[in-house]
């Protein structure tokens, strides 16, 4: 499992990458790994504002579909439209050319319950227990 250091990550397996004011989000390499190919992504509308452990998308697998919840409370600048053609760059690249949407924090502070990667993978460890 692909975790990088650099990244938070939520209860809810998404991981947030911080530039500046704004954030990256998507869904972990756990995440994918446990749906399976993505077959279909609903991402959110670009302008929106989102909640902190809101619904903001779904990703649809062979298997299942499934909600994705914000690890972070904004407005939503940018959503990766190249997944709607292509939803499968979420399995190949999780943390790169498979995020899901760019946010413009609120109030310029993430949330106080994400994870370093470390606190991510150990309480993976403690769910498959």
């Amino acid at each position: 499992m692909n975790t990088p250091q650099e990244l938070l990550y939520s209860k809810e397996h998404e991981w947030v990458r911080t530039i500046g004011n704004k954030v990256v989000v998507g869904i972990t390499d756990y995440a994918q790994n446990s749906l399976g190919d993505l077959v279909f992504v609903e991402l959110p509308q670009v302008g929106s504002q989102v909640t902190a452990g809101s619904f903001f998308a779904v990703v649809e697998s062979v298997k299942a579909a499934s909600d994705c919840y914000s690890p972070v409370t904004g407005k939503v600048v940018a959503a990766n439209e190249a997944l709607l053609e292509a939803p499968e760059l979420i399995n190949q690249d999780p943390y790169g050319q498979g995020w899901i949407m760019e946010v413009e924090l609120l109030d310029g502070k993430l949330p106080d319950d994400l994870m370093t990667a470390e606190q991510y993978v150990k309480m993976i460890a403690e769910e498959g227990q």
